[in-house]
């Protein structure tokens, strides 16, 4: 019985999805822009919150219209069953379709901003170790294939990121564009002067693993006064309470 209650709810899962699918091209082109530069910019942020399928910014342009149509239809009930068809409903009307238009951009924001924190407290530990398999003798490509695998736990958004980057480098991208499109996939002012400094190192032939030393010490000293100036700020921050209570 489990299982055909399993089966049943995968089913519906899957016919939901699939419905989905089939309705996320035509809705997403009443939003669609035909400006390639809000396109990408569209790509750029998805990627940042860690969508970086190609339907993605497809998919986010059709939620958007069914958040819109969600909020148009609760605004509109609430104020036409509350006050009649008077002025305050369609003000509740226009009130709660741009509520429901501008929902999953706030939820986009929110999720970008929490994947670029992690990336950033995560990127250290992880080159740490990318720096001692480097000087053990292995390839940047073979060190960040292990980074991937021995991180994949602790720090998984930056281990999807190298193992993106690893990927696309065996497919034969070349490793200056890889590294460019890992600094700007991440969204990451860290990641993107790791990204700068490796394809320098690669371009005039410098060591690799002391341009990675020195930006993981960078970075270490940075997350090290960021945790001092918060632990600064919480004497002043605990002076409300203890004045209120």
């Amino acid at each position: 019985r489990q299982k055909r209650e399993s089966g049943i709810s995968s089913g519906n899962g899957k016919s939901v999805g699939a419905m989905f699918d089939k309705a996320a091209p035509a809705l997403s082109k009443a939003l669609e822009s035909k400006n390639e530069l809000e396109q990408s910019n569209l790509k750029i942020r998805l990627a940042n919150a860690g969508f970086c399928r190609p339907e993605a910014s497809r998919n986010f342009l059709a939620i958007k219209v069914i958040a819109l149509g969600v909020g148009l239809f609760v605004g509109g009930t609430y104020g036409f069953y509350s006050a009649g068809l008077a002025r305050n409903s369609w003000m509740s009307l226009v009130i709660g379709g741009g509520i429901g238009f501008f929902i999953p951009e706030i939820a986009l924001t929110f999720l970008k901003w929490g994947r670029q924190e992690k990336i950033f407290l995560q990127l250290p530990d992880a080159l740490d170790l990318l720096v001692v398999c480097v000087e053990a003798g292995l390839g940047l490509d073979s060190a960040m294939r292990r980074v991937s695998e021995e991180l994949v736990n602790g720090a998984p958004e930056v281990c999807s990121e190298l193992a993106t980057a690893n990927m696309q480098m065996q497919m034969g991208k070349a490793r200056r564009e890889v590294l460019h499109d890992l600094g700007i996939r991440t969204g990451v002012d860290d990641v993107r002067a790791l990204a700068a400094i490796l394809i320098q190192a690669d371009r005039f032939g410098s060591s690799i693993a002391q341009a990675l030393r020195v930006q993981s010490d960078t970075m270490r000293i940075k997350r090290r006064q960021l945790a001092e100036e918060k632990a600064a700020k919480t004497a002043v921050k605990m002076i409300f309470p203890l004045v209120l209570f």
